[in-house]
């Protein structure tokens, strides 16, 4: 949804357009393996079985007794004791990647190898470079690939896209997005080896909304502070865009923050209800004192990941290899800008495969 800056003035202002998406229970139900029976994991499949018809047909983890836990908490009628067997297991349509980051990349090129579709949660790798080789070997072997970067599916996005497409916001100039969140010490966030720290956690949110209305900047300033254990606490980057146009974004481990964002136009400003990643709603502050609102209930993870496992359904059945809410070629720029962000603040990843430079 990159801003066309199309100017708003002379717009008749009459209203918000409605959501476009669809009911979750409406999209062609698909066998689901679960690949890595995390946190996530748990939501993803609370959420799919609440809200749509998507079977969570196995799970699999390198531990067959988490993989039956699992399977025992949610009714999942197989499990496995490794990666490999649910990649190869004959009665599953697509393999969701909820491993650690620093195994999507392998357990994706697992899935894709198996000749099964994937959805990769975000971020989709470490770096660009991993994300540019799951979409070649995706397309190479004819199966869909998507980073599970759900906020882009939720109701409220669509309306977002469709203000921005009509230009009511006129020359977008600037965006503003943030995300800060608490954890505990035990948290895999503070661990290097697990690719720790917030910039793919929680910035990978606020970099994926600026890069999907302004696309890919052409100058960018960063700046950091590193934790105790070894992660990087804190990161600010400021960027600029062809055109002129600007964002900030800053994301850090310190406490929990409104995690806001701003669209800001020649002709309005669009705020987004915090947590803006979350379902929710937004306002449009136009000069004259004139505001346009979208009202949509709050929720979490349980009230919003259906609506991706939806739209991967809908895009797979119509022989799509990716979605339209977010193409891969969106998910590589999103981390094209965070392996810049990562050079500038010196962030390294033990082991990691195709590094930035």
């Amino acid at each position: 949804m990159v801003a066309s800056g199309l100017p708003a003035s002379g717009l008749a202002i009459s209203g918000l357009p409605g959501s476009r998406v669809p009911d979750s229970r409406d999209a062609p139900a698909l066998r689901w393996g679960i690949m890595g029976p995390g946190w996530i994991a748990e939501k993803f499949t609370e959420s799919v079985q609440a809200y749509s018809r998507q079977v969570i047909a196995a799970v699999g983890s390198r531990s067959l007794d988490r993989s039956k836990a699992f399977a025992d908490a949610f009714g999942v009628p197989a499990a496995y004791g490794s990666y490999e067997e649910l990649a190869a297991a004959p009665d599953i349509d697509i393999v969701y990647v909820c491993t650690p980051h620093n195994f999507h990349h392998a357990a994706a090129v697992l899935a894709i190898d198996a000749g099964k579709h994937v959805l990769i949660e975000k971020p989709i790798g470490l770096n660009a470079a991993q994300a540019q080789d799951i979409t070649t070997r995706a397309e190479a072997a004819g199966v869909f690939a998507a980073e599970a970067m759900w906020s882009f599916f939720l109701p409220k996005f669509d309306v977002i896209r469709q203000v921005l497409d009509a230009g009511m916001l006129g020359t977008v100039t600037t965006v503003l997005a943030e995300y800060g969140e608490r954890f505990e010490r035990n948290h895999r966030i503070f661990d290097p080896e697990l690719a720790g720290g917030p910039l793919l956690d929680l910035g990978t949110y606020p970099l994926a909304l600026i890069t999907e209305v302004l696309g890919a900047p052409e100058r960018l300033s960063a700046f950091g502070q590193h934790h105790e254990s070894g992660v990087n606490a804190q990161l600010s980057a400021i960027m600029q865009f062809p055109g002129g146009s600007q964002a900030v974004m800053n994301t850090h481990l310190h406490n929990f923050t409104p995690t806001a964002a701003t669209i800001v136009g020649s002709e309005a400003t669009l705020t987004i209800d915090g947590p803006f990643n979350m379902p929710g709603g937004f306002e449009i502050r136009f000069p004259d004192g004139t505001r346009l609102r979208h009202d949509e209930a709050a929720g979490g993870h349980l009230e919003g990941l259906h609506y991706e496992a939806a739209a991967v359904a809908r895009a797979i059945a119509v022989g799509e290899m990716e979605t339209q809410q977010r193409p891969l070629a969106s998910s590589i720029r999103t981390m094209d800008v965070a392996d810049e962000i990562r050079r500038q603040v010196g962030i390294e990843f033990p082991g990691e495969g195709n590094a930035p430079a």
